[in-house]
């Protein structure tokens, strides 16, 4: 295995995420603008992993973000500690009563429905995780002292604005410096960068933090916008991928980042919003591993397979130390989470490695 862990017993968590979590408000089966009521989640790409490992695989797991100091910031601390994640690395902002200087994320989310497609309208301006900034956070007790395994964070935390993109930086350095294993979703959104840079800015910082990166996650699109690897045969919309193009990129991002020591994606092709192909590929000591398929995947709720993936797969490379397996593990768990609503999961390690058996979906009684 190429990836050397620190020890269990030397470190408080097995998992640390660096990102923005929001107040997901769903209306269901309905639509966001003719809806009436909504259900309350809570939901951050970089969060999600860290939830999926304490909830689903039993991890040590905590949470680097920030909150405006208002009921609804109180609300978003007590879904993360129904999710089992430690709150103690939250950094609490004042609020000015009405959000003029610093509030709290929201994200409207519509699942889809067959040729409906699904529908996100985030409102994420002037949060306060967007505000933090370099020398907020103390990495050295965190890393130093507490001490942590696995970091995860990703791009849509760094595009949220320049100064997250700097203390993403700020943070995989300072993981790197202890001995802690860094992996980043590139998860690519052009309307995060437009506004600080657009392309030209998500590359420059990208390509900055992936030099510190030991485990790279991504589909084609994050790692052409992202990181500038090109793919042959792709249509304009993603939606074709040649495996054979996805592995040459690959190669291509290992050569120019040789820091790299794994990469994955998920491999979707959304026949409508309820039925996809679904699967993953994984790359690690120069070999590539493909899960099973999962054709004519029924979902519920796609917002979240992706985070999903990535908590299976760390599991299983930190604690199977194969790829081959780690990748199974990210789909079916993936594949499970997109069954149920919500952002997080709702699963168990015994559900999950059910389905990497190839089990049923009949009763359990």
């Amino acid at each position: 295995m190429s990836l050397e862990l620190r020890s269990a017993d030397s470190c408080q968590y097995d998992c640390l995420a660096l990102g923005e979590i929001m107040l997901r408000l769903d209306p269901g089966e309905g639509r966001v603008r003719t809806a009436r009521s909504f259900k309350a989640w809570e939901g951050g790409g970089e969060y999600n992993v860290a939830r999926g490992l304490r909830r689903c695989f039993g991890f040590r797991t905590a949470v680097v973000t920030a909150f405006a100091d208002n009921e609804v910031g109180r609300l978003l601390e007590d879904f993360i500690l129904q999710g089992g994640v430690d709150t103690r690395f939250i950094q609490w902002r004042p609020y000015d009563g009405i959000g003029r200087t610093v509030r709290n994320g929201l994200n409207f989310t519509e699942r889809g429905f067959g040729i409906r497609g699904a529908v996100g309208v985030p409102d994420r301006g002037l949060t306060a995780a967007s505000q933090l900034k370099p020398g907020d956070i103390d990495w050295e007790y965190i890393f130093g002292k507490c001490g942590v395994r696995w970091f995860h964070t990703g791009g849509i935390y760094a595009a949220l604005s320049e100064s997250a993109a700097e203390l993403t930086i700020e943070a995989v350095k300072a993981a790197n410096k202890h001995g802690t294993i860094v992996s980043y979703d590139l998860n690519y959104r052009p309307s995060l960068w437009k506004s600080i840079g657009g392309l030209a800015k998500a590359q420059e910082v990208n390509r900055e933090i992936a030099q510190y990166v030991d485990v790279m996650i991504g589909n084609e699109e994050d790692f052409t916008a992202s990181l500038g690897f090109e793919v042959e045969g792709v249509d304009e919309n993603l939606e074709a991928l040649p495996i054979e193009g996805f592995q040459n990129m690959i190669k291509s991002a290992v050569a120019a980042f040789p820091n790299f020591k794994a990469t994955a994606t998920t491999l979707r092709s959304v026949k409508s919003a309820t039925i996809n192909d679904w699967g993953a590929m994984a790359w690690m000591d120069g070999e590539f591993y493909q899960s099973r398929d999962y054709p004519s995947l029924e979902i519920m709720d796609r917002v979240g397979g992706g985070d999903s993936f990535a908590s299976g797969f760390i599991y299983g490379l930190m604690t199977k130390g194969d790829a081959g397996v780690a990748v199974e593990y990210g789909a079916a768990h993936g594949a499970l989470a997109m069954t149920t609503p919500g952002d997080t999961t709702m699963v168990t390690v015994q559900e999950v490695e059910k389905v990497m058996r190839g089990g049923s979906a009949r009763v359990v009684r």
